[in-house]
């Protein structure tokens, strides 16, 4: 092989390099050379977006500790509170329950850049280390934020030893998990929670595909799937959209959204809350809990509210959550006349209340709109709703088909039609055999196939076929 394809294909390079040493060092390095013999074999040449890779950092070797993992993500709790955040606490307490050891490393900087004066380089949220990499000055540019942090995040490798690097969206999380592969040789498992140049393209209207910057952000996401020694994501959709980029089926794998046991429990009496928000004992409530997001949709429920409460059916709007999109929505809440109370915006909850929120609903809303991110990712929080028997009335795209079984756990609706919501919401609400019917079966579904136990089982057998795990 030429030095220049060599260059081009850093799988087969460091293969052969392997297979130069003597026979008694290469046989203590056997289930790298396997990955690296499984890469080259699958992967190809990589065409590199310029700048795409961090320099690898300096580092000593050591060996790994079997089951030992260092998550790699840009933010965590208890700082920050998302769908995010609470993906990988779960994730990572569960895998704790299934005998692996996980450790969690935020991106460079956090929780002070987001306005968190702490600067404790460690602390253990629900049982799991969360490390946190805090130079006294933050360079400035991310390609140097970037290198500085696979610096930092070398130290933190070379003291804890994992045995595998797995990585969540976005690109810089994954491309430090590459640099520090180099260096170290450990697998890298890049985890594909959600495609940001989707989501950054609902949140700028006035750009397209063409944009410089979308494509931009698409060819480093592309960059560190297709460079993974697995990428794991959350659903079907994703998961052909993946392959579609040139990754081999038999690298993806899904891990998707889950719930724990706590949500598969009865629901709390929702009387308090109901009493706390002055809503009354005869009236139906429909609602949501997430990011008020463009693409939520949430402006479509609104116009449905509007529509039912005009035909007099007895309906409050919950609307439980924060974002960009807040003031806007409450802007248009009045407009439509809403404001008197029908629709109640609570903002941002902790976690462990949202089900003492959902126990008020009777149906869960997930209005998405048909940006194409919400046509590929499928989100957490109906599949808590549903983990509490609740039936989920969710806009008709493919991703929430992946969760939704019309007349069997919930209804989906054509997206943006308020009028289609509205008349498919009143059917709902006024027949309580079918909500019960429905949550039932949404309740029987997540505990069938997405708990946070289920899920971690899934990743402890594909870090063992990454040989990160003990022999036998």
């Amino acid at each position: 092989m030429a030095l220049g394809e060599l260059r081009q294909d850093p799988a087969r390079a460091a293969l052969l390099g392997l297979r130069l040493l003597p026979g008694r060092v290469r046989r203590g390095v056997g289930p790298l050379e396997g990955r690296l013999a499984m890469r080259a074999r699958t992967a190809g040449p990589v065409a590199t977006p310029s700048g795409a890779r961090v320099p690898a950092p300096g580092g000593r070797p050591f060996r790994p500790v079997p089951g030992r993992v260092l998550h790699l993500v840009t933010n965590g709790l208890p700082f920050r509170h998302a769908g995010y955040t609470v993906r990988t606490q779960k994730l990572a307490e569960a895998q704790l329950a299934a005998g692996l050891d996980p450790h969690v490393v935020t991106r460079i900087g956090f929780p002070v850049t987001a306005g968190v004066l702490d600067a404790r380089p460690t602390q253990h949220v629900g049982g799991v280390p969360q490390h946190r990499l805090l130079p006294p000055r933050l360079p400035y540019g991310q390609a140097a934020a970037l290198a500085r942090n696979a610096e930092l995040a070398a130290r933190l490798v070379e003291r804890l030893r994992p045995a595998v690097l797995h990585a969540a969206t976005d690109h810089g999380n994954g491309r430090v998990a590459l640099a520090l592969r180099e260096t170290f040789g450990l697998p890298v498992v890049y985890e594909v929670r959600g495609f940001l140049e989707e989501t950054w393209l609902t949140q700028a209207p006035d750009r397209g595909r063409d944009d410089e910057t979308y494509r931009a952000r698409r060819a480093l996401e592309t960059f560190c799937m297709r460079e993974a020694d697995l990428v794991l994501t959350l659903g079907e959709a994703m998961r052909a959209e993946i392959v579609g980029r040139g990754v081999p089926e038999e690298r993806v794998l899904i891990v998707p959204n889950a719930v724990d046991d706590t949500f598969l429990a009865p629901l709390p009496d929702g009387a308090a809350v109901r009493a706390r928000l002055g809503i009354a004992p005869d009236e139906y409530v429909v609602g949501t809990v997430g990011s008020l997001t463009p693409h939520e949709g949430i402006g479509t429920l609104l116009h449905a509210g509007e529509e039912l409460r005009r035909r007099g059916v007895p309906l409050r709007l919950l609307i439980v959550g924060d974002g960009p999109e807040r003031p806007a929505l409450e802007r248009l809440a009045a407009r439509l006349g809403l404001d008197d109370g029908t629709a109640l915006f609570t903002g941002r909850v902790p976690h462990e209340q949202v089900r003492d929120f959902c126990a008020v609903l009777d149906v869960f809303a997930v209005p998405r709109t048909d940006e194409r991110v919400c046509r590929l990712v499928t989100p957490l929080k109906p599949v808590e709703a549903m983990a509490c028997g609740i039936p989920v009335a969710a806009s008709d795209v493919a991703a929430l088909r992946e969760l939704v079984e019309p007349e069997v756990n919930g209804r989906l609706i054509p997206c943006k039609s308020a009028k289609s919501w509205a008349d498919e919401l009143e059917m709902l609400i006024y027949s309580q055999k079918q909500r019960n019917e429905w949550g039932a079966a949404a309740r029987a579904m997540v505990a069938r196939d997405r708990t946070w136990k289920r899920v971690a089982a899934t990743t402890r057998e594909a870090y063992r076929a990454l040989g990160c795990l003990e022999a036998g």
